[in-house]
C-alpha cells in the first residue's frame, strides 16, 4: 500500500518507501532529502477543504452531553485542533492515492488508529490508547477541582466589586488583559469607556481575582465571579464534554473530548457560563458588549440575554480570515438565533466576509477599528533587516527562527516576540532581536510573520510581506479577502527574500474604518 503508517519508534527499513513524514511525533533522524515535499501547504489547502465537514460535526456535537461547554464543536481553531487534525486525515487519504510509497510516522494514538482506517493505508503496531486515556483523566479531575476551587475563592474576594454596576447599566465583558487600566482604557475597546463615560465594565472569569480588584478600583468595573455562587462553583468538578458513539471521525472526537477532558476548560465555561446567567438577572443591564468570536460561553450568554430582552451586541474586534471558522453561524445548532443582536465590525474588509459566512446584513454594522491604527506607509529599503513577528504559538516561532538561522548569511533579520508569549532568541550577527512594533521602525527590507495581525499592517503600509507555512500545523490565516501575502516554507523562503517584491497599493479604508462614536451609542441603547 502506497502509505506505510508507523510510530516513531518503530521505522521500517529505508527501502520502503520513498518520502517520510511526521504527522504528530517528534522530528525524526531521517534523510531530511526525503521529506514530504511542499507539506506544509498541501496540509493547509486539506485545511481549507474540512471547513465544511467541520461546521456540520460541530453542530451535531453541540448538541452531544455537554457540548454546549466545549471548543471543538465551535470549531474554533486556536482552541480546538480537531480540525487540523480532520486536514491530517485527509492528506494522508490523497497521499494514499499516490503511486510511490510514503512513510507517515504518527505517535497519537487516536489520529494513528483514524489514518489505520483509511484506504491504501499499511499501518503498524498503533501506540498504546489506554495509558493516555487513564493518565489524562487523573489529570483532568485534578485540573477541574483546582479551577472549581479557585473560582469558589475568586467569588468570595470579588463580591465588593457587585457595588460598581446598577441596573440598568450598558455593560462591556471583557478578559482580563494586561493591558487594560482603570483610566478609561481597555485592550479590546480602546478608549470607548472615556468616550461614552456611562458605560460599566465586567471582566470575564478568565481574570484573576487579584487583578479584578485593581481594576475595580475605576468604581466602574465589576468581576463576573462577584454573582457566582462558591457551592455552585464546586460542582462544577464534573462539567465536561461526553460525546458517544456514532458520530463521523469517532476516533478524533474521542481525541477531542479526551483533550478538553484532561484540562479545565469544561469547568471554567459552566462558571462563566453561570456567573454571566447570575449577573444578567440581577443587574438587568440595557444591553451587553463583548469581543466576540462565537465562544461556548458567547453563545449562552446571548441566550440569557435573549431571555430577559437585554440586548446583545458583538465586537468584531479582531482579523477574521478565511480559517477563523468559529465566527460563523454554520455551527451553531440554533444558527444565527445564537448571534448577538447586533455584530459590530471593524471595517468593510471583515464585514463582507462574515455576511458571507452566513451572518445577515441586517445585524451588520461597521463601527470602526479600536485596536488597529491608521497605518502610515513604511519605509522601503531592499538594503535594510527584514522584520521578523514571532507567533503566538511556541512551535511556529521555533520553526520560523530555525528557518532563518539555516538562510544566507548576508540576509539580517530583527525578530520581536509575540508581545504576551515570550521567546528565547539566540542573537546572532544576522539574527537580532528587537522590541519595537512595525510602526516605530525605520527602514525594512520586508516583513515575515505567520499569525496575527502584523502581516495586514505590513500590507497596508506597502511592505513585502512573506507568510511562513510551518510543518505539521496550519498558520491561521487571518487577512481579508482580496489582500494576501506571499506564502512561504522553509524551504521557498531563501529564494524568495532574494527578490522582495512590493505588494500592490492598499487602501487602509477599503479593510478597517475609524471609530464610528454615534454607531456605538445607537447599539448599545445609549
Amino acid at each position: 500500500m502506497p502509505v506505510l503508517l508507523h510510530r516513531s519508534t518503530d521505522l521500517p527499513t529505508p527501502h520502503s518507501y520513498v518520502w517520510w513524514m511526521v504527522v504528530t511525533a517528534p522530528e525524526p533522524d531521517l534523510d531530511p532529502e526525503r521529506r514530504f515535499p511542499g507539506q506544509a501547504l498541501a496540509l493547509e489547502e486539506a485545511f481549507d477543504h474540512i471547513r465544511d465537514d467541520w461546521w456540520a460535526l460541530g453542530r451535531l456535537l453541540a448538541e452531544t452531553p455537554g457540548g454546549r461547554i466545549a471548543h471543538a464543536p465551535t470549531c474554533a481553531p486556536y482552541n480546538s485542533d480537531l480540525g487540523l487534525m480532520m486536514a491530517w486525515g485527509r492528506l494522508v487519504g490523497q497521499i494514499a492515492t499516490r503511486p510511490e510509497n510514503v512513510l507517515i510516522l504518527c505517535d497519537d494514538p487516536w489520529v494513528f488508529r483514524h489514518l489505520a482506517d483509511l484506504d491504501g493505508v499499511s499501518a503498524g503496531r498503533p501506540p498504546k490508547l489506554w495509558r493516555r486515556e487513564f493518565i489524562g483523566g487523573l489529570r483532568g479531575m485534578i485540573s477541574r477541582g483546582r479551577v472549581a476551587v479557585r473560582a469558589a475563592l475568586a467569588a468570595l474576594r470579588t463580591r465588593s466589586t457587585r457595588a460598581n454596576h446598577a441596573i440598568g447599566d450598558a455593560v462591556l465583558v471583557v478578559y482580563g488583559h494586561p493591558a487594560s487600566s482603570t483610566d478609561g482604557k481597555d485592550a479590546y475597546f480602546g478608549t470607548l469607556m472615556r468616550d461614552i463615560p456611562a458605560l460599566k465594565r465586567v471582566l470575564h472569569t478568565d481574570c484573576h481575582s487579584v487583578r479584578a480588584m485593581e481594576l475595580s478600583a475605576d468604581n466602574r468595573t465589576a468581576s463576573l465571579h462577584a454573582w457566582g455562587h462558591p457551592l455552585f462553583a464546586l460542582t462544577t468538578i464534573f462539567s465536561r464534554w461526553r460525546p458517544k458513539a456514532g458520530y463521523p471521525y469517532p476516533w478524533l472526537v474521542r481525541r477531542a473530548a479526551h483533550l478538553e477532558g484532561a484540562g479545565g476548560s469544561g469547568t471554567a465555561n459552566a462558571w462563566q457560563a453561570h456567573c454571566h446567567r447570575r449577573w444578567l438577572t440581577a443587574i438587568r443591564p440595557r444591553s451587553v458588549c463583548w469581543p466576540w468570536e462565537n465562544h461556548p460561553w458567547e453563545r449562552s450568554l446571548v441566550l440569557q440575554a435573549r431571555l430577559l430582552q437585554v440586548a446583545t451586541v458583538g465586537y468584531q474586534h479582531v482579523v477574521v480570515g478565511r480559517h477563523m471558522y468559529n465566527q460563523s453561524s454554520a455551527p451553531n445548532p440554533g444558527g444565527i438565533t445564537e448571534l448577538p443582536d447586533v455584530l459590530l465590525c471593524n471595517g468593510p474588509g471583515y464585514l463582507s466576509q462574515l455576511r458571507d459566512w452566513g451572518v445577515p446584513s441586517e445585524r451588520l454594522r461597521i463601527a470602526g477599528s479600536l485596536r488597529i491604527s491608521p497605518v502610515q506607509r513604511l519605509s522601503h529599503d531592499p538594503t535594510a533587516p527584514f522584520f521578523v513577528a514571532l507567533s503566538h504559538d511556541p512551535a511556529i516561532s521555533s520553526q520560523m527562527v530555525d528557518a532563518l538561522t539555516k538562510l544566507p548569511k548576508g540576509i539580517r533579520f530583527l525578530v520581536k516576540a509575540h508581545p504576551m508569549f515570550p521567546f528565547q532568541l539566540a542573537e546572532s550577527g544576522t539574527l537580532r532581536r528587537t522590541e519595537l512594533p512595525l510602526p516605530e521602525q525605520q527602514k525594512l527590507a520586508g516583513v515575515i510573520f505567520s499569525t496575527g495581525t502584523v502581516g495586514l499592517e505590513s500590507l497596508l503600509g506597502g511592505l513585502p510581506t512573506f507568510r511562513f507555512l510551518p510543518r505539521g500545523l496550519v498558520a491561521l490565516h487571518t487577512l481579508p479577502p482580496g489582500v494576501e501575502a506571499i506564502d512561504v516554507d522553509a524551504d521557498t523562503l531563501a529564494g524568495i527574500l532574494d527578490d522582495p517584491t512590493l505588494p500592490p497599493p492598499i487602501s487602509w479604508d477599503e479593510v478597517l474604518s475609524p471609530p464610528d462614536l454615534d454607531t456605538w451609542l445607537e447599539a448599545l441603547l445609549i
